[in-house]
């Protein structure tokens, strides 16, 4: 039995000033991460309606193009997130978000692999820090009771991402040759940018940086939220869980076994955000089937509606209940033994169906993860804690870009790449009930409670 969560009454004031973050903040922001994931992803539509074609691509080739991204990305990482902490979330979102509007404006007129590989790293620079960012802003407004809550409404995004971004760029694939002559493609890499551009200049005017500046919360509201997560940094600093300092957090085991669980994660989720698409285009030669660049599209998203949904019910279940081991443990061991079912379908609809249970295993444990960190970090610590975390989970990206291409060569299949995304998702299983049942000196008081391993 583990301890039972403490549930502080609710005030009308409480309730109304979370409301407000809920419909004023989290909904942009959610666009941003919107914005920020399809341009990181725009490549995986692009690689098999053309560009795989025209740059002369192998799997190896693509998968290292796509990985290649977060060498660039980890480099910067925590540096970037220690620029936010120290500069603001309103300057330096704004700031990630046009840079790296710019750099993926000019995917559409590469001409070369090698092009490819250094605007691929460049755009890694760019975004460096954008999420790990996002996280600690939305955790820097709300108390740790309601933090699985909004992040699962920010990490929404994610999922439709996919569910509208797969058919706007076979929308815009399709536009092939109706301006400038670009092929459909690059005027797909072309439609993708400007958003991200756009949205940069609104987030300079638009964010806030501190609940206190807030013109639209009430003097109340602000009184009450200033105060709840001024309570909540004393109580992490002054006790034993709290870390206060950069070294700190990299000293935290906490810190970097979450970062190993993340690892697991994201590598299951970059193998099929990358070769989804390649995958679908592959049933024509597995079953005989003939899917438009349009269909191709459709078929993509689809794994994704369902998991956008899994992700909102089961995100609400950690927030009534409490963030337990099992709310992010449980999806960890169905995605990681559905995955490797999926190329084992006799048909297309099979196979999409398993990599559907597969992508709401994902995203429904990932809000509930990203709860954790910010419980036993404060201040400068929570910034580089969260950036090394996600940091871990961009080395996943690269590696689940390159190894899932390079072994796709070697055996001529996607059979030992999923396999091998399933190995790392039940490694996370395994280490978050590690993590659950290691209760030291160290733990949280049972209000704030990092996990627990029951009910």
């Amino acid at each position: 039995m583990g301890t039972p969560v403490v549930t502080p009454v609710t005030t009308d004031v409480e309730r109304s000033a979370i409301r407000k973050i809920s419909i004023r903040l989290v909904p942009f922001v959610a666009l941003m991460f919107f914005v920020n994931f399809l341009d990181r992803t725009a490549v995986s539509f692009a690689e098999p309606n053309g560009m795989g074609e025209d740059l002369g691509l192998s799997a190896a080739q693509f998968g290292l193009a796509s990985g290649v991204f977060f060498i660039g990305y980890i480099l910067l990482e925590v540096p970037s997130n220690m620029a936010l902490h120290r500069f603001g979330a309103r300057r330096w979102l704004a700031r990630i978000m046009v840079t790296w509007g710019i750099v993926s404006l000019l995917f559409t007129w590469v001409n070369s692999t090698e092009q490819l590989y250094a605007l691929r790293f460049l755009l890694g620079v760019a975004e460096a820090g954008f999420f790990p960012g996002a996280i600690l802003f939305l955790s820097q407004w709300v108390p740790a009771r309601h933090r699985t809550r909004i992040l699962a409404l920010f990490y929404l995004a994610q999922p439709l991402t996919t569910v509208i971004g797969a058919p706007l760029a076979g929308l815009l694939i399709n536009q092939h040759g109706s301006f400038l002559g670009l092929d459909g493609w690059r005027f797909m890499f072309l439609g993708v940018s400007v958003p991200a551009i756009l949205l940069g200049v609104i987030a300079w005017f638009y964010l806030i940086d501190r609940p206190a500046d807030a013109k639209w919360l009430t003097g109340e509201e602000k009184n009450w939220l200033t105060g709840a997560l001024a309570r909540e940094e004393s109580e992490k600093t002054a006790g034993h869980g709290g870390h206060e300092g950069l070294k700190a957090a990299f000293a935290s085991g906490r810190v970097w076994v979450l970062a190993l669980i993340y690892f697991g994660f994201i590598y299951g989720l970059y193998a099929l955000a990358f070769f989804l698409p390649t995958i679908i285009s592959g049933f024509e030669d597995q079953f005989g089937t003939h899917f438009s660049v349009m269909d191709k599209g459709l078929i993509t998203a689809i794994p994704y509606l369902p998991a956008a949904i899994v992700l909102f019910f089961w995100s609400r279940h950690a927030t009534r209940h409490g963030v337990r081991a099992w709310h992010v443990a449980g999806p960890a061991v169905v995605g990681g033994v559905s995955i490797p079912l999926a190329l084992s379908m006799g048909s297309p609809t099979a196979t999409v169906a398993v990599i559907t249970v597969t992508a709401c295993s994902i995203f429904a444990a990932l809000p509930a993860f990203w709860s954790l960190p910010s419980r036993f970090l404060t201040g400068g610590a929570a910034a580089a804690g969260i950036a090394l975390i996600n940091t871990a989970g961009n080395v996943a990206g690269f590696a689940a870009s390159y190894i899932t291409g390079w072994l796709r060569d070697l055996s001529g299949s996607y059979y030992a790449p999923l396999f091998l995304v399933g190995g790392f998702m039940l490694l996370s299983a395994v280490l978050m009930v590690l993590l659950a049942a290691r209760r030291g000196p160290t733990a949280p008081a049972p209000e704030q409670e990092l996990i627990t391993a029951g009910h």
